[in-house]
């Protein structure tokens, strides 16, 4: 008879929960979230849409401006593909002035960028570091230069001269993530600091090497090591054009080669150190960045191009790579307004947005990938966006550049207290939805706070 009584009881209960709408099942979800301690004095943004009819089918402070964190990729991301195009391409041109004579070019060697965020990136066959400096080596030989007289010059001032975002945090600036962007940027901006650490958890952790080595760069480790297990904790403190940091934090215990990701503190100083290296006797007087206003008068001889945007933006919001965000809302800066800066192409950004029916005030960008702290966007906003990108023709590469996070196309955003997600999910009913949710200032853990996030996003399976 129990079990009888047990079996009746499960049919209800199944009969009942199956016959609950994705409206009712989201309410008790979202309530359970935000009764959750760890969400005491947390603040949560969710909406969801039907995608194929727009039709709001829940949300909870859609219109409230949260840290969206790497979620406001989406935006940058869906602004560059319709405003420059999947197939816009960066060029980085090779010029000379003065004569060549026999061999030798009695002048200098520009390299001029227009800020292309893959030059000398791994990601690519096209834009790997050993294949870009061969071509531009033989394309010198080509033009019949085996010596330079002169020097070797980097050219910026299309850009502004800052690399990095005001709103960006000490902590971010110097690591990888934190890689400001310049008309020249080389190797996504990025290098590896080798570490040993001690046997016993406080001794300190020396550098064994850096790969590449920063051109001019000394860092002076105050790492300590920590617990086994403990995790990557090291921060590296090296500001742009700096040419002195530290790294400080921890590391685990008996680490040999522990490798963490700083970022150049001038890129396009990089760029010339390295082609200057390859240049070997063919070596310039010396080298140097300049950013000067009126543009150096030189004979163009070879261009290098970028992957097209669509190839560029699957990285952007696949990886998540701050350094590409940036450099396209310069982009955008540049190609609307003749100067490319954080502040004009946010401008621009939220201009475009706002021609696409999305208020200006739901926007507050700080810069294109979400770093900074500062920034402020809607749950609404971030699914209106959704929504424009699945009505154009590029939305097979937006679409195919999103992640997957818990069985669903979404995008990820994770900086201090704030976590969030938004995309796109099908439904074992075929119903397309199309969803953002954010938290802020939460307690604790963020994987804790992720797994509960993902039991509300669960109802919309």
């Amino acid at each position: 008879m129990k079990r009888l009584i047990w079996f009746i009881g499960l049919l209800v209960y199944s009969f009942t929960g199956s016959s609950q709408s994705v409206q009712e099942r989201l309410a008790k979800a979202m309530q359970v979230l935000q009764a959750d301690p760890q969400l005491k004095h947390a603040m949560v943004g969710f909406s969801v849409v039907k995608s194929e009819t727009g039709e709001k089918v829940f949300e909870v402070n859609p219109q409230i401006g949260l840290a969206p964190a790497s979620c406001q990729k989406i935006i940058t991301s869906a602004a560059a593909m319709e405003i420059l195009g999947p197939s816009y391409r960066y060029q980085t041109v090779l010029g000379y002035d003065g004569s060549i004579k026999h061999d030798t070019l009695f002048g200098n060697v520009y390299v001029s960028g227009s800020g292309d965020p893959s030059l000398g990136s791994w990601r690519f066959d096209s834009t790997k570091e050993q294949l870009v400096m061969d071509n531009w080596l033989k394309a010198l030989q080509n033009k019949g230069i085996r010596k330079i007289a002169g020097d070797l010059v980097g050219y910026t001032s299309s850009w502004e001269p800052e690399t990095i975002p005001g709103g960006w945090i000490w902590d971010d600036i110097g690591n990888y993530y934190g890689a400001g962007a310049t008309t020249l940027n080389w190797r996504e901006n990025q290098y590896d600091l080798v570490l040993q650490s001690g046997a016993t958890v406080g001794d300190k952790v020396s550098i064994a090497s850096m790969r590449p080595q920063p051109y001019g760069i000394s860092l002076e480790s105050r790492l300590l090591s920590a617990a086994k297990g403990s995790g990557d904790n090291g921060y590296i403190y090296l500001p742009p054009t700096a040419t002195k940091g530290y790294v400080s934090g921890t590391i685990p215990v008996d680490e040999k080669a522990f490798v963490i990701s700083g970022s150049f503190p001038d890129p396009a100083l990089q760029l010339l150190a390295t082609l200057d290296d390859k240049l070997g006797k063919a070596r310039a007087n010396r080298f140097y960045v300049t950013g000067e206003t009126l543009a150096p008068v030189f004979t163009a001889f070879y261009t290098q191009y970028s992957p097209t945007l669509d190839s560029l933006n699957y990285w952007f919001m696949k990886k998540s790579i701050n350094l590409y965000g940036e450099a396209l809302v310069k982009t955008i800066a540049y190609e609307r307004t003749g100067k490319g800066s954080t502040e004009k192409g946010v401008e621009q950004v939220k201009k475009f947005w706002k021609d696409q029916g999305i208020e200006s005030s739901a926007l507050h960008m700080i810069d294109g990938s979400g770093l900074s702290p500062q920034n402020r966007v809607t749950a609404d906003a971030l699914v209106k966006v959704l929504q424009y990108a699945r009505s154009r023709s590029w939305f097979h590469f937006y679409e195919n550049a999103l992640p997957i996070f818990n069985q669903m196309k979404l995008k990820s955003g994770t900086i201090g207290g704030a976590k969030s997600f938004a995309g796109y999910h099908t439904a074992k009913d075929g119903t397309v939805y199309t969803v953002a949710i954010i938290v802020n200032n939460f307690d604790g853990s963020a994987g804790e706070v992720v797994k509960k996030m993902y039991k509300v996003l669960d109802e919309l399976k």
